[in-house]
C-alpha cells in the first residue's frame, strides 16, 4: 500500500490551479488522496483551495470513499434514507449517503441523538476522531466524554499522524490540506 501510494504522488501531480498554494507538507498527502479520487477539488477538480475550511458532512464524503472504494460516489444513494439525524439531514440532502453511511458505521458522531451539523466547518479533532474512527481506533469509546480530545490527539501523536500538525491548529477549523495529511497518515498507519 504504501508503495503504490508513493508511486501515484511521484507519479500524477496535481493539476490543480493553486496546486502553488498547497503546503510543502501536505503536497504529497493531496496528490495521492486526489489521484486516488478521494479527496476532490472543487469547479470539476480545477480548484483545491488548501486553506479552505471544510464542513463536517465534506469530511463524512472523504470517509466515505475511503471506507467504500466508491470513489465515484455511485452506491451513496443506498444510504440516503438510513438517516438518523432526522432534524438536519433529510433523504434529498447531496450529503445524506456519505452522513448516514458513515454514522451507521460508527465513523462519526452528531451534536445530539438527532442533530448533525453538517454545513458547520469541522475542528481539526473533530476530524481526526472521525477518521481515527474509520481506520479502526475508539473501539471502547475513548474519543467521547471530557477528555475526548486529548485521547483522540494522544492516540494520533503516537501513531505520528500528526507529524506536521501542531496541537494549536487541532481546536480551530480545520484546512482541506490539513484534513488531506491527516487522512493520508492515517491510512498509513
Amino acid at each position: 500500500l504504501i508503495m503504490s501510494l508513493s508511486l501515484m504522488a511521484t507519479a500524477g501531480a496535481t493539476d490543480f490551479s493553486d496546486a502553488d498554494q498547497i503546503g510543502e507538507d501536505y503536497e504529497v498527502a493531496v496528490e495521492v488522496l486526489n489521484g486516488l479520487g478521494v479527496f476532490k477539488g472543487y469547479d470539476d477538480g480545477a480548484r483545491f483551495e488548501p486553506q479552505g475550511k471544510i464542513t463536517r458532512a465534506e469530511v463524512a464524503a472523504i470517509i466515505y470513499r475511503i471506507a467504500t472504494g466508491d470513489v465515484a460516489d455511485t452506491q451513496k444513494d443506498i444510504y440516503s434514507t438510513w438517516g438518523m439525524f432526522k432534524q438536519d439531514v433529510s433523504d434529498s440532502n447531496w450529503f445524506a449517503g456519505y452522513v448516514n453511511y458513515c454514522a451507521n458505521a460508527g465513523y462519526i458522531k452528531g451534536r445530539s441523538a438527532d442533530v448533525f451539523d453538517p454545513n458547520t466547518e469541522v475542528t481539526g479533532y473533530e476530524a481526526l476522531a472521525m477518521i481515527l474512527r474509520a481506520v479502526g481506533y475508539d473501539k471502547l469509546g475513548e474519543f467521547t466524554g471530557s477528555n475526548w480530545q486529548v485521547n483522540t490527539a494522544s492516540v494520533a501523536r503516537e501513531r505520528g499522524i500528526l507529524k506536521n500538525i501542531s496541537s494549536g491548529q487541532l481546536g480551530q477549523a480545520a484546512t482541506r490540506e490539513m484534513i488531506a495529511e491527516i487522512l493520508f497518515r492515517a491510512i498509513l498507519i
